[in-house]
């Protein structure tokens, strides 16, 4: 998968390095990640980080979760980074969210740590992620219905994690690109509201049909749940080698 953007992904990692210096990695999630990035858009820097053995195994626990905030080039930097205790479990609770991070093949930081973890992650890619994909279509889909405006945004969110979706459930393939998604389900619409979202993070839609995008996305939640009635993969993740690996990182 090739993805196309301006992003200095050695210097955005130098960026997450210096506000937590114990980061084992940082990837770039979100709208440069899934393929329609706006001009103004946001960037989402995604990680993990190790945190002093000491101060694991001492009476006060330290922070699980950092999110420094920040600018980077004239562009707003939303990241977040997690304890890798904390991320290791996220992984065993089926969590796509974090699977795509680990995924993610824009790396800025970290690309030997997460050649690591990659292999551990396949296997914790498990039929009961179809929570998850479920759970985020029907966030997209319920602020689909309130806007007055409609948003490219809003949709285009719900047409990714549904296609993300169907795709880890039939391939066992974590693919977050809509464009690439797209070349395998072939949806016509999908380059027009990329491109109507390309122009402004909070682009409107000057003529939707709202009645057609409901269908469209109840015919994909009905492929989603099939997906995952019919799936093979498996159902739990490989906790015994995640508690390995983790011990091996902490020493």
């Amino acid at each position: 998968m090739t993805i196309t953007h301006d992003l200095d992904l050695p210097a955005l990692g130098q960026w997450g390095r210096e506000r937590v210096p114990t980061a084992l990695f940082w990837t770039i999630s979100g709208s440069h990640l899934y393929g329609f990035p706006s001009v103004d858009s946001d960037i989402d820097l995604r990680g993990c980080f190790l945190a002093p053995l000491r101060a694991i195994v001492g009476l006060r626990q330290p922070a699980e979760t950092v999110e420094p905030k920040g600018e980077f080039e004239g562009r707003e930097v939303e990241a977040v980074s997690h304890e890798v205790g904390k991320y290791l479990r996220l992984m065993c609770k089926h969590n796509g969210y974090v699977l795509e991070q680990v995924f993610s093949p824009l790396v800025a930081f970290g690309a030997d740590f997460l050649a690591r973890l990659r292999p551990l992650a396949a296997k914790c890619v498990t039929k009961h992620c179809h929570n998850h994909y479920r759970g985020f279509l029907h966030t997209q889909r319920k602020l689909f219905e309130k806007e007055e405006v409609k948003r490219a945004k809003t949709l285009l969110y719900a047409y990714r994690v549904a296609l993300t979706g169907v795709h880890l459930l039939e391939t066992g393939e974590v693919q977050t690109h809509l464009p690439t998604l797209n070349e395998r389900f072939g949806l016509p619409f999908i380059a027009e509201l990329i491109a109507s979202k390309a122009n402004a993070e909070f682009g409107t839609l000057t003529a939707v049909d709202v009645a057609f995008h409901t269908q469209q996305l109840d015919e994909w939640e009905a492929r989603l749940n099939a997906a995952y009635d019919a799936s093979a993969l498996p159902t739990e993740p490989p906790a015994e080698e995640l508690d390995r690996f983790l011990i091996e990182v902490r020493n």
